[in-house]
């Protein structure tokens, strides 16, 4: 691979660094007032002291992006509830039971590696960096233990582009890791001073450069690293050589955006930023709310000279000291800051930064035990709310839609799935996502079928028993279990259905052979008595 060299990926890594810069200080300002702990635009600086942050005086920003972060979680990748669900999107498959099975099998399997690795410890994370700055990015890694690995990356420590679609198709990170950790990782492939600090001081510090792009020499036919899909380089910065230069077939990272755009590479829009203003302005009244206490409670004194190194006394009846000529203390100027008004107007800005961020719908739920409101009215309200996510959880299951493909790809890699038969070896697995938007989406389609098939029936038993008839009933059982999440394995596939009704026309065909036969007997026993034969009734009748 000689095209790809060192120099070339400094290169782009400049180019990239320098549209990052563009927004970094609108970033760093973001971190002040929400995360001040969370950014790392200097990778050396890692194990500097933390700086105090002077510029929160209110709790309210921290309280609204915790609750963003944990209702996201619980309302969208709660680990308590199926929250996805594989198919197979052409339509003629729809009730096949071979692939609903196997479905089925491939979401315990994923649930569980989901489960057994760090994905939902890193999910807390991800939806606060993505509720503050807009974007957010993943590390993904093959595990041996559990599969697949996840690594939160610091805001500022890499920088991404995208392709005309929107996609990301290039990723630079820069990180410190200790001499251990490189020589461990990268083998014979690691300069002498590392292996040697790797014995005398392991955990010693070397900046190190990660980048990821789309490979110029990539051959879909062709199986050699070289020509995978991405090409994968990891750089020594202090030395300028390679540490490790090989091909991906899988896009290491996965980039979480609160907004899409093809133009620019960084959104431009989140809760964070839209709260912004608010937040800097309720910092302002707490600064201006406390100076009018002060005044209130602590205001500046005037009296005679003779008092003035006399001590104050400030509890309720104690005994004020004057003058001959019975001058005491007062307060220089007389205080009215209204500091009610200020409060309230305080309170509305709590509020409002408290809505950018969704915690009026996260805590909807909580309302059901609200006087006067049954839980139907808070459903509806639920429901109008969370429209107003929809843009964001649109973006969010496009990131987890990557992870849940990365995921299935090693599944398939390592062997722990059964592959498809070779008849279905051309379909593609597509993931659908069952969060509270889409359930409450799909409610609303129950509830119609519901009250279209009673109108149906009681047109029925009113007018004409055959409009019933007019009913797919197979077909409204499939949907119904469809938009109501039930596992395929409850029910019933369609050719199954049908051996079974088969079976039950045959059972009904030989039941009324039998109640034919019967009946005949007891014709004929009528009709010759207990003790006549078929010849005898015959005779009678003149036939023999």
């Amino acid at each position: 691979m000689s095209f790809y060299t060192v120099e070339y990926f400094q290169k782009r890594k400049h180019e990239m660094e320098e549209v990052f810069n563009i927004i970094k200080p609108d970033l760093q300002e973001l971190a002040d007032y929400f995360l001040p702990r969370s950014v790392q635009f200097i990778a050396r600086n890692v194990r500097k002291p933390i700086v105090k942050n002077k510029k929160i005086l209110d709790s309210t920003p921290l309280i609204a992006l915790r609750n963003f972060s944990s209702g996201m979680m619980s309302g969208a990748t709660s680990p308590t509830n199926r929250w996805f669900k594989t198919s197979f999107s052409n339509i003629d498959l729809a009730n096949d039971y071979y692939l609903k099975n196997w479905c089925a099998r491939q979401e315990e399997l994923t649930r569980q590696i989901l489960y057994s690795s760090n994905f939902y410890q890193s999910l807390p994370e991800i939806y606060k960096q993505l509720g503050v700055f807009g974007f957010c990015a993943v590390g993904i890694e093959p595990d041996y233990d559990n599969i697949v690995s996840f690594k939160v990356l610091p805001i500022g420590s890499y920088y991404y582009s995208k392709d005309h679609k929107g996609k990301v198709d290039a990723f630079c990170r820069v990180y410190m890791e200790s001499a251990k950790n490189i020589a461990e990782q990268f083998g014979s492939l690691v300069p002498d001073e590392i292996i040697e600090s790797s014995k005398t001081n392991p955990l010693k510090l070397f900046e190190v450069v990660h980048f990821v792009e789309k490979n110029k020499f990539y051959r879909s036919k062709r199986h050699s690293s070289k020509y995978a899909k991405y090409i994968s380089a990891v750089i020594l910065s202090n030395k300028n050589e390679f540490l490790s230069i090989k091909g991906f077939e899988k896009f290491p990272y996965v980039v979480f955006e609160s907004s899409a755009s093809t133009d620019i590479d960084y959104p431009q829009d989140s809760p964070g930023i839209c709260a912004l203003a608010d937040v800097k302005q309720l910092m302002t009244m707490v600064k201006e709310y406390a100076k009018a206490v002060k005044k209130i409670v602590c205001p500046t004194y005037k009296g005679p000279a003779s008092l003035k190194n006399k001590k104050l006394a400030d509890v309720p009846g104690a005994y004020i000291e004057e003058d001959e000529n019975g001058r005491g203390i007062s307060p220089v100027y007389e205080v009215n800051p209204r500091v009610l008004e200020l409060k309230q107007e305080k309170d509305e800005l709590k509020q409002a930064i408290k809505e950018h961020f969704y915690n009026d719908l996260f805590a909807m739920i909580l309302s059901t035990a609200e006087r006067g409101r049954t839980a139907t009215e808070v459903n509806e309200l639920k429901e109008e709310k969370m429209v107003l996510l929809s843009p964001l959880l649109e973006q969010i299951h496009n990131a987890l839609r990557q992870i849940l493909n990365w995921i299935y790809d090693e599944e398939i890699r390592v062997g722990i799935l059964e592959p498809l038969k070779d008849e279905y070896s051309n379909y593609k697995l597509e993931v659908e996502f069952i969060s509270s938007l889409v359930q409450a989406q799909k409610i609303s389609n129950i509830s119609s079928m519901e009250r279209f098939t009673t109108f149906v029936s009681n047109i029925a038993n009113a007018i004409d028993p055959i409009l019933k008839s007019k009913l797919n009933g197979e077909k409204i059982i499939e949907d119904y279990a469809s938009f109501a999440n039930i596992s395929p394995t409850q029910i019933v596939p369609a050719d199954e259905l049908q051996k079974i009704r088969t079976q039950s026309a045959n059972q009904m065909n030989q039941q009324m052979q039998m109640e034919t036969l019967s009946k005949g007997s007891q014709i004929i026993q009528n009709m010759g008595g207990v003790d006549s034969y078929g010849a005898d009734l015959l005779a009678r009748f003149g036939v023999i």
